[in-house]
């Protein structure tokens, strides 16, 4: 089943139906993932970090496990200390392999997405799909765009949809991915949406979030 009809019906229904059933199941290791961040580490549980850009360019507030320390997102951008980390973090499309500000128990959370658990909240309002493209900061994208001007395209291909908890370039190769090959992965998904290929993505991301493969 692909196209709209999908899209725009079919998909809502199994987000709504598939996050319900899994906050159910993740309740105990949602439960014992918010203690272990209080003991790890001084913080809130949830991420304290700026809003996502989402579909047709809206933004929202996206829902992690914090994995870092406090203020992570605006001490990068702003404490001298951080300066070069930065400049490494701008030209490696946006990701660290060796981050200082990540927490001992946040590097377990993160190679294994239990970070990611709280979308599902988002999900559940209508502001991501489980399956989808990567969610950007709007520094980021912006950064990236001048980067890489020819993907501009592909970029508004992929904001024409809802981003995704999991999604084709996730399962593919996660981090290890740089922007430009990134975006065109997503706008692939975009332009081949359909119950089959999400179906087949979901079965691969316990895999992928099992082994870690990808993760920083």
């Amino acid at each position: 089943m692909k196209g709209k009809k999908y899209q725009h019906f079919l998909k809502r229904i199994i987000d709504l139906l598939l996050s319900f059933i899994l906050l159910f199941i993740f309740t105990p290791i949602s439960f014992i993932t918010a203690v272990l961040i209080k003991l790890d580490s001084p913080g809130p549980v949830f991420a304290d970090v700026p809003e996502r850009i989402g579909e047709n360019g809206s933004k929202f507030k996206m829902y992690k496990f914090r994995s870092m320390v406090v203020n992570a997102h605006f001490l990068l951008r702003t404490d001298p200390r951080f300066k070069e980390l930065f400049q490494e973090y701008k030209k490696s499309s946006y990701k660290l392999k060796k981050d200082p500000r990540i927490t001992r128990f946040g590097k377990f959370i993160r190679k294994h997405s239990i970070d990611e658990i709280p979308q599902l909240i988002n999900v559940i309002k209508g502001e991501m799909s489980w399956v989808g493209p990567r969610a950007y900061y709007p520094d980021e994208l912006e950064n990236q765009l001048k980067k890489y001007p020819y993907t501009k395209k592909l970029v508004n291909k992929v904001l024409s949809v809802k981003p995704g908890i999991t999604g084709l370039w996730q399962v593919t190769g996660r981090s290890e991915v740089n922007f430009d090959k990134r975006i065109a992965i997503d706008a692939n998904y975009v332009d081949n949406i359909s119950l089959w290929n999400d179906l087949l993505i979901i079965i691969k991301t316990p895999l992928i979030m099992i082994n870690g493969r990808g993760a920083i």
